[in-house]
């Protein structure tokens, strides 16, 4: 300001100045804050001198401004200046401008349509307002045509009187009409070649026009061409005399049967015909070619066809020739008989004239062909010259076997060479790395193993619930049995129950409809359920606050049905690595807020680690301990002479026991005696130091087996002692290494190994028999061990008085003091060992970028309820665990609104009773289904984020380049122009990728898809992508990662490297098959374990029915199980009350509004059904049918054993279950009686 006055300024000068910078500076604030409204307020500030402005375009001026902004980042000052803030105003006023003179431009066009007129209708297409493209002048009338048809279909699709088009459907129209006027000027060029081909008489000049494909001539034969000629120069011939020639003029017709034409001296075309076209007979058009390639193919046929059946031709006229020349030849033999003198002397005169000439003729041919017989002479060496050249070949032949193992030797010496080159160097050469870049490829072997790895992880899943299930289902079946010792419930009922859990075995997962539906609505649920639960599966933690806020009753189930599901049970690496992720947060989380001292760990029931204990028990968990205690268990259990007891009262006791049946006589001994009393004797001293002295070798065993066995104990669970103690560590940094790993040991043994060892068959570590369980003796023997290794584990066994397991003065077991603070050296040195584990990133080998180059797509397999019951304590705990209103997950609890019910996300019609349909809710909400899981967002961007991914698409495109062209360095491929070879090299790649992708989607039914965004560049041809590959490795240069001094030889070592890692892929893939194929074998004998129970049950039940119907046949035909005597009719009991006579003893209490004193107008009927334990119950009122219900005995028997007193009947009746069960029992089983 003080330039521009060229004087000092005054003091209002300066303060008008500043109260401009002062809201200039508000403005950047409220750009930087990103609310639209403050921003706007602050331009619409007086004092910012700021006018054009306009409320509407608010959110446009703070995009804008921000942009300006973040342009300016890397300046000394990021602040914008009052011209910059002026100019973007201006910039955003002028593009509304812009947009609504497009829209009025847009209008016009609509209007001049309706007008007729095409040259009007050109006019208003190329005003420079509407910003159409590509709009040529000579294509007026077919503009104008195809909006005009493009408007009518649009009215008549809208129904509506007037409908306008939209400014992409005329610039469609636009371009759709100049398409067409290249297809009808490529057709007009190939039917002016045809009959250019044709004045030049050139055949194969001919069959290259008729081959457009503009021109699709069909039925033609390249072997015709001559007729092809003939018969075209004949029909133009013809059309010439029946008009005028010349003009150049021709009209062809389109697919939609448009008139095109099209003038060959001018090369101009136009698509209505003025006076000044006058056709021109002298060319044939596209209907005149096809007529006559038509009618010569059809000659050519039937000469084929003629030749087809020359045989039978054939023979029938050699027939007729052979009469006739028989007929022919007696003739002739006859004459020759009677003329023979003759016949020789004229023969001998002829004979000597026709050998003279020949002698002539032979010696003037062999003048007049003298170079012929050089030639022939010249084959005749070259034929000697080929048989010395196929008797050196047949010496190769000879001795292939001696070749081959040359060529062999000197092979593998070159593989093995290249090989240890590119597994060991750090930098390998080009042309080592093209030699096994191939390997990169996902071939046919990959794709099979990765499908069956698919399906197998499913099977894994659904064998995990559907064993819950059948467990969950046994349990119901001991309720049920446990009712009919009860109650006599009928034995039927627990009959029925058992078919149903044999059923369950067969019955296959039904997969919903509602949500998958073949609509928008139902389209865009799903896929925003997919994001979601994406998002809680890659982001540990909402669900780890998710945990701590919810109460303590729920979070059990809550972990069961839908922690688990979500993670599919951790059934391939990824879900395994994500949970430990989960898991990880919320221990890390819980030891921060819910744990003051060590020791809380210890005494209390952490719930993540429970979390972390039974995801670890799954089936590769449980195979683990299996196999490591499986032998030792099976040991102690079959040993029937071992009885290890260390509690002297019971060891007393036994003795005397055993003495006084040896004997057959009373000891004299007091029985009840105190622990000094009982070790004052010494066969009871002896009896002890055995039990002990067999209890440290049983226990070594154990402790030794556990010690050489860490490579069994889950990686997930080493893991989280490794989490457990860095957190510890970071929580108490003065706490003993020693006090840290007494607590890693209580995670690792105590409560992961040693309930396996206390109770073997509860935890699937040996097989038990449904009728044959574990002793007394032999689980105390078990508890022994197992409280000996946690003594160990916990360094506790120098004090044994502390213990009740082994009384108070517990001095006699202070010999296994230094067996167990030897134990306990060798537990520390377990955990320490056990801690050291790689982090999950790499020993999973995954990133925040494997979900983008993985092939298969992840899925879970989840019930409809747990999708309903996820939402909505999201929704409840929103706030807590997303704090940060810019959270994603507040965008996507957005997008599915309100958490809906069973019905709605199935899509299902539920009936309007009130139970009916509750009960068909739950049934409904059981159904899982499948969802393929995607992100919503981008991956999360770090500092180098950007620069990853370039990396990772630029590797993509230097493999399949070098895999297609040689060279020493990639500099020299990258400069070196691809060859026509090389590029039909690359696309044959890609097609074969193609194929091999589409066969694998459609073998894993969707499962496995290439990630297109990795894939797109690559369909490139190969100059594209060497321009490509330039450009992104100059960006990589600019950031370090790669340099040209080398020949980007940095490049070619990450290749290398991604080739060696994806052999340990496949490696580890193949383990992993190993493992679930293992998983699901375990599953099975789980299942078969299960179904032995079912037979047990079954054979129990079969039991009960033939003791109950035994009964049955010493009283009159009454109960559940009653038949007719052979084809006699089965009879069913009923009793008929009055709701008085019910009332009076105590079963019906009320009947809606009906005073007491009707209720003798009231019957009710309880009668016996076919289905047994099921009564039909109907109620009439005046005589007349009101209601008839179904009652299930057994359902009232499960209402008694919940505590329900009181049910109601036809929704009026209220009935104490407790009597109505009484009645039933007294009138119909026989109870009471």
């Amino acid at each position: 300001m003080r330039d521009e006055k060229q004087s000092e300024l005054d003091y209002d000068e300066i303060a008008a100045a500043v109260r401009v910078l002062s809201s200039v500076a508000k403005i950047n604030e409220a750009i930087d804050i990103g609310n639209a409204e403050g921003t706007y307020e602050a331009l619409r500030n007086p004092e910012t001198c700021i006018s054009n402005l306009d409320e509407t375009n608010a959110d446009r001026y703070q995009i804008l401004l921000q942009e300006s902004k973040r342009a300016k980042s890397d300046s000394p000052c990021d602040l914008l200046t009052h011209f910059e803030i002026c100019s973007c105003i201006d910039q955003v006023n002028q593009q509304v401008t812009e947009e609504h003179q497009r829209i009025e431009a847009v209008r016009h066009i609509n209007q001049v349509i309706e007008q007729g007129d095409p040259k009007i209708t050109l006019e208003a297409l190329q005003s420079p307002e509407a910003k159409l493209e590509e709009v040529v002048e000579a294509q007026d009338y077919r503009y104008h045509v195809l909006l005009v048809r493009e408007k009518n279909k649009k009215t008549e699709k809208s129904q509506h009187e007037e409908m306008e088009l939209w400014l992409e459907e005329i610039q469609t129209s636009v371009d759709n009409a100049n398409k067409d006027a290249q297809f009808g000027v490529k057709l007009s060029e190939g039917v002016e070649n045809v009959n250019t081909a044709v004045d030049e008489v050139d055949g194969d000049k001919l069959l290259e026009s008729m081959a457009s494909p503009e021109l699709a001539i069909h039925s033609v034969i390249p072997d015709c061409k001559g007729t092809y000629l003939e018969k075209l120069q004949e029909a133009r011939q013809k059309k010439k005399e029946q008009g005028e020639s010349g003009s150049g003029w021709m009209m062809s017709r389109l697919k939609d049967g448009s008139k095109f034409y099209y003038n060959t001296h001018t090369k101009e075309y136009k698509w209505s015909r003025p006076d000044s076209v006058v056709k021109d007979h002298g060319l044939l058009n596209k209907e005149d070619i096809q007529r006559v390639i038509s009618d010569v193919t059809a000659a050519r046929d039937r000469e084929l066809f003629l030749k087809s059946n020359e045989n039978l031709v054939v023979k029938i006229q050699s027939t007729y020739r052979g009469y006739q020349a028989r007929k022919t030849y007696k003739e002739r033999l006859d004459f020759m008989k009677r003329q023979l003198p003759l016949i020789l002397k004229i023969q001998s005169k002829w004979k000597m004239v026709l050998q003279r000439k020949r002698y002539q003729d032979r010696l003037k041919y062999m003048r007049d062909n003298e170079d012929a017989a050089i030639k022939l002479q010249a084959q005749f060496r070259g034929l000697k010259a080929r048989k010395a050249f196929q008797a050196r070949k047949k010496f190769f032949n000879d001795n292939v076997a001696a070749v081959i193992k040359l060529q062999s030797y000197f092979r593998s010496n070159k593989a093995r060479h290249d090989y240890i080159s590119l597994m060991n160097e750090a930098n390998p050469p080009l042309p080592v790395v093209q030699r096994f870049v191939h390997l990169l490829e996902f071939g046919d072997i990959d794709y099979a193993e990765e499908i069956e790895l698919h399906r197998t992880r499913q099977k894994v899943v659904a064998e995990i619930k559907s064993t819950k299930k059948l467990e969950d289902d046994l349990d119901q079946m001991d309720i049920k049995i446990g009712l009919l010792i009860k109650n006599r419930v009928t034995l039927q009922d627990v009959v029925t129950h058992g078919k149903k859990l044999s059923k369950h075995r067969e019955d296959s997962i039904q997969m919903p409809k509602g949500l998958k539906g073949l609509s928008k609505a139902c389209h865009d649920r799903l896929e925003a359920y997919q994001h979601l639960f994406y998002l809680l599966q890659t982001n540990p933690l909402y669900l780890a606050k998710l945990i701590f806020e919810m109460p303590q009753t729920k979070m059990t189930k809550f972990m069961e049905a839908v922690i688990y599901s979500l993670f599919n049970y951790g059934a391939n690496q990824r879900e395994e690595y994500l949970l430990l992720k989960l898991f990880r947060k919320a221990l890390e989380e819980e030891i921060e807020s819910k744990v003051d001292k060590m020791s809380d760990f210890v005494t209390g029931n952490p719930l993540v680690v429970k979390m972390i204990v039974g995801f670890n028990r799954n089936q590769r968990g449980q195979n683990s301990l299996r196999e490591m205690l499986n032998p030792l268990i099976n040991e102690v259990i079959e040993d029937k002479h071992m009885k290890i007891n260390t509690n002297p009262v019971e060891v007393y006791k036994s003795w005397i026991n055993q003495t006084e049946t040896s004997t057959g006589k009373a000891s004299g001994l007091p029985y009840d005696v105190t622990t000094e009393q009982a070790l004052k004797h010494e066969e009871v001293k002896a009896l002890l130091s055995e039990s002990i002295t067999r209890l440290i070798e049983v226990t070594d065993k154990f402790l030794t087996a556990i010690s050489s066995s860490l490579d069994k104990i889950p990686y997930g669970m080493r893991y989280m002692a490794k989490v457990l103690k860095a957190a510890l560590e970071k929580k108490f940094p003065e706490a003993a290494e020693k006090d840290v790993l007494k607590i890693v040991g209580n995670l690792l043994y105590y409560r992961y190994i040693n309930s396996a060892i206390v109770a073997p068959d509860a935890f699937d570590i040996i097989n038990v028999e449904a009728d044959k369980q574990l002793s007394n003796d032999q689980r105390r023997n078990l508890g022994s061990v197992a409280k000996i290794l946690q003594f160990a584990a916990s360094n506790k066994g120098t004090s044994f008085e502390h213990y009740s397991e082994f009384g108070g003065d517990s001095s006699y077991l202070a010999a296994m003091n230094d067996y167990i603070r030897q134990a306990h050296e060798k537990f520390k040195r377990y955990c320490v060992e056990a801690c050291s584990v790689p982090e999950p990133e790499h020993y999973f080998n995954v990133d925040q970028y494997s979900d983008i180059v993985t092939i298969a797509k992840p899925s879970i397999y989840i019930s409809v309820q747990e999708i309903i019951d996820t939402h909505q304590l999201l929704l409840q705990h929103e706030d807590q665990i997303a704090p940060d209103p810019q959270d994603p997950i507040h965008e996507l609890l957005e997008d599915l609104k309100e958490a809906p019910t069973v019905d709605e996300l199935l899509g299902t019609d539920l009936p309007e009773d009130e139970d009916m349909r509750k009960m068909l809710q739950t049934q409904l909400g059981k159904t899982e289904i499948s969802l393929t899981l995607s992100n919503k967002f981008e991956v999360p961007e770090d500092d180098q984020a950007d620069v990853k991914q370039l990396l990772v698409r630029t590797k993509r495109l230097v493999v399949d380049v070098v895999a297609c062209q040689t060279g020493d360095t990639l500099v020299q491929i990258l400069d070196t122009p691809a060859t026509e070879e090389q590029e039909e090299m690359h696309q044959a790649l890609v097609k074969k990728r193609d194929e091999r992708d589409q066969k694998a989607k459609i073998d894993s039914e969707g499962g496995l898809m290439r990630q297109q965004s990795m894939s797109g560049d690559t369909r490139l041809p190969l100059g594209i992508m060497k321009t490509k590959i330039k450009k992104n490795l100059q960006n990589l240069e600019l950031n370090e990662m790669v340099t040209r001094k080398n020949g980007y030889q940095d490049m070619v070592n990450m290749i290398a490297q991604d080739i060696r890692n994806q052999r340990r892929y496949r490696n580890s893939r193949k383990h992993e098959l190993m493992r679930v194929r293992e998983t699901v074998r375990s599953l099975q004998a789980k299942r078969a374990f299960y179904e032995s129970q079912i037979d047990y049950y079954n054979r129990y039940v079969q039991k009960c029915i033939e003791n109950l119907q035994q009964r049955a046949n010493n009283r009159k035909s009454k109960g559940l199980f009653r038949r007719g005597d052979g084809e006699k009719k089965v009879h069913y009991e009923s009793l008929k009350y009055s709701a008085a006579r019910l009332h009076e003893k105590g079963v019906i209490l009320e009947i809606g509004t009906l005073p007491t004193n009707q209720f003798k107008n009231v019957q009710f009927e309880i009668k016996e059904t076919a289905d047994p334990g099921v009564f039909e119950v109907q109620a009439k009122f005046m005589g007349m049918d009101v209601k008839k219900i179904d009652l299930v005995f057994q359902d009232l028997l499960q209402l008694q054993y919940e505590g329900v007193a009181v049910i109601e009947l036809f929704n009026d009746a209220k009935v104490n279950v407790n009597l109505l069960i009484f009645l039933l029992n007294k009138k119909f089983y026989g109870q009471g009686k």
